[in-house]
């Protein structure tokens, strides 16, 4: 079996180099096995603020504009919906905080998303003295329905195989690669945290943050924006919102736990004062970087093996960017942004080889 490209995983970062390909009319077979779960259990929001500290989001702009239109065009390709728009609002806890919110209005790259008349309305079962912010062109994309539904689509076309990579069994030619019975010009490892046991690229800085979410019906609540105070409360219809996230930089496995639980219970506390169930726990591991930029790119001494990854918190507005980003890059001489370029990381490499 020939092909143009091997990928090794599916979640947004293959999904987003796979829509490339397809639209460049290249050959490919995906390789998914279900290890790596970070975007299957993304909150999925997208965002253009970081609400901690009031500044802007890398390239938001830019991302937002070449992903909004990136999720039109899937939800009408597989016949979804999987954008929901809303508001976030921002829970302010002192009169410092709000001081700080209309001092980040002034900053040219927020002035178009955040609101400068405060929200001073009482929210049945929000806990809120000190009203709210609005930040606005925010929203949520569904995620696990996404990758659901493109693995359906590429199993019908037989472009995926539910089975393990083994690194050990690729072979790298001259211009080309085989693994197994498959030739193929070039492969693009999309492995999330997974990318530490690739042989290739084990030499890039990447770490691991495992993250957790409930899922909680609240019945007398009836909020339809995102709530946005010491962890995220986000609508998702009938009475169920999601919410999380947790940070843990010690549990290595993407099994849900009960400390994951009782931290987001905990915090809901100081949250929420209406009665909710709690309806489902998921957990992931999210591949995180130092200067929580992507890692992308080719291979220093193999032009045949490339890496998508490293996405973080913010990998439904990233993926597409740098997708198209690394696709031109190998094929119309457009230069990798220098902040996810792999090489940054080079002297990892030399220091390794040494």
């Amino acid at each position: 079996m020939k092909v143009d490209y091997i990928i090794v995983g599916l979640g947004l970062a293959g999904l987003a180099f796979t829509e490339e390909l397809i639209a460049a009319k290249k050959t490919f077979l995906i390789f998914e096995d279900d290890s790596q779960t970070s975007s299957l259990v993304a909150g999925g929001v997208y965002n253009p603020v970081i609400l901690k500290r009031f500044t802007p989001v890398w390239n938001a702009k830019e991302q937002l504009d070449i992903a909004l239109p990136f999720y039109k065009r899937l939800e009408e390709k597989l016949n979804i919906t999987i954008d929901q728009k809303f508001v976030i609002k921002k829970s302010f806890k002192s009169v410092e905080d709000q001081n700080n919110w209309f001092g980040a209005l002034d900053k040219p790259k927020l002035t178009a998303y955040l609101d400068p008349k405060l929200d001073t309305n009482s929210y049945n079962g929000v806990l809120a003295d000190f009203s709210f912010g609005n930040v606005n062109e925010t929203g949520r994309i569904d995620t696990e329905k996404l990758i659901q539904s493109y693995r359906a689509y590429l199993e019908s076309e037989n472009f995926i195989r539910f089975e393990q990579f083994k690194h050990k069994e690729l072979n790298i030619q001259e211009e080309s690669i085989s693994y197994k019975d498959i030739e193929a010009s070039k492969i693009v490892f999309c492995e999330g945290f997974g990318v530490t046991q690739n042989p290739y690229f084990n030499y890039l800085p990447i770490n691991e943050a495992k993250g957790e979410l409930l899922t909680i019906h609240a019945p007398e609540l009836n909020i339809d924006f995102l709530l946005k105070s010491t962890l995220f409360v986000m609508p998702l219809g009938d009475n169920n919102y999601k919410v999380g996230a947790t940070f843990n930089w010690t549990d290595k496995t993407s099994d849900p736990s009960e400390e994951g639980k009782e931290e987001l219970v905990e915090k809901l506390k100081k949250v929420l004062n209406v009665p909710y169930t709690i309806v489902s726990q998921s957990a992931g591991i999210r591949p995180t970087v130092s200067g929580r930029r992507p890692l992308v790119g080719i291979h220093p001494d193999y032009a045949q093996l490339i890496v998508l990854n490293g996405l973080g918190t913010r990998g439904v507005m990233i993926a597409p960017t740098v997708a198209k980003n690394l696709f031109n890059h190998i094929y119309n001489d457009e230069r990798l942004d220098e902040e996810i370029d792999i090489v940054r990381f080079k002297h990892l490499k030399d220091k390794l080889n040494k």
